[in-house]
């Protein structure tokens, strides 16, 4: 029996719900980031990124398994990694599948097929994690809880927001800049160290990755900032803290040309006003989401978001629209 396996895939994310206001819990100062991170999602069950025939036969559809579709249990038993999977499908011809979707529940029979070589296979292409890096945005020093990112996670090959179990940030370092410019965003190359864990995640939603830091913090601590209100946010001058090279923080001018809704994923209008930065990465760049916007001593939001025409300019969450995910 052979099941077709998609390998950990790397992606680089530029990727970016509110609770009543007598339920938050955040602190009023928390530290920026701008940290280069990381980032290894598994998905909740054994994701269907895929499907294939065998002779004129595709197993997987014709027991209505389709692509963004998450394998949970295989004859009774929970699966959450493509190992589980393939130990819980024997060679029978028939095997029980229960599997999610748009958050119902299903069951079905999978009929293996036989190939010419007389081996049973599924039909299926399968995914059980994602990797990926970005810029770290928060911790908050009360409770260690980290924002990254801005944005959801989206798995590539289904379009779909990644359903998690858990997840792992780790210490990055950038090896090099590809340059952005008109229609072709560029991206930070990096590799990050397994083995220098820096938090868990719990959360992948559409304001970020979140969860608990458990390093210790290292981050800028002599410098706290304050939690900006959307009043306290005036168009003109800021600055976001973020890595171009190794693990080096720096801070590039930007400025702030439009506030917009808090009910938006894009709440901020920015253009990259930092010659450094313009000649380094040609303006916005992927794997910056989750810079901190800094503006005075107010940490304001995160960049989430470049303007593909125009990559001088980009997009930003409000910080509170973190925060108030974040202690959800």
């Amino acid at each position: 029996m052979v099941l077709k396996k998609f390998f950990k895939t790397t992606i680089f994310l530029l990727l970016a719900f509110s609770m009543p206001l007598n339920a938050l819990a955040y602190s009023d100062y928390i530290i920026a980031g701008g940290n280069n991170i990381g980032i290894e999602l598994n998905a909740s069950g054994v994701l269907v990124v895929g499907t294939y025939t065998i002779g004129n036969k595709n197993p997987a559809l014709e027991a209505g398994i389709v692509v963004g579709d998450i394998i949970t249990e295989v004859e009774g038993e929970k699966v959450y990694t493509i190992e589980q999977l393939v130990d819980c499908i024997n060679t029978s011809s028939n095997v029980k599948i229960t599997y999610i979707r748009n958050n119902k529940e299903f069951e079905t029979t999978l009929k293996l097929v036989k190939d010419n070589s007389n081996i049973s296979k599924t039909g299926l292409y399968v995914k059980d994690s994602i990797t990926g890096v970005g810029t770290l945005t928060f911790v908050d020093p009360n409770t260690n809880l980290f924002g990254a990112l801005g944005h959801e996670i989206i798995e590539k090959s289904t379009g779909k927001i990644l359903e998690i179990k858990d997840g792992t940030i780790y210490d990055s370092t950038v090896t090099s800049v590809t340059r952005s410019s008109k229609g072709n965003p560029g991206e930070k190359n990096a590799r990050y160290d397994k083995d220098a864990v820096k938090g868990t995640v719990s959360e992948n939603t559409i304001h970020g990755i979140f969860g608990e830091y458990t390093a210790s913090v290292s981050l800028d601590t002599s410098k706290l900032y304050k939690v900006a209100d959307i009043d306290d946010i005036e168009l003109g001058e800021a600055y976001i803290k973020t890595v171009l090279d190794g693990q080096e923080i720096k801070e590039y001018k930007i400025n702030i040309t439009k506030k917009n809704s808090k009910n938006t994923i894009k709440n901020i209008t920015f253009e990259i006003t930092d010659e450094e930065l313009l000649n380094k990465t040609g303006g916005v760049i992927q794997g910056m989401s989750g810079s901190p916007i800094i503006q005075g001593d107010y940490i304001i939001g995160a960049v989430t978001h470049v303007v593909v025409d125009n990559p001088t300019k980009g997009y930003g969450i409000f910080i509170t629209n973190m925060l108030e995910e974040a202690e959800n």
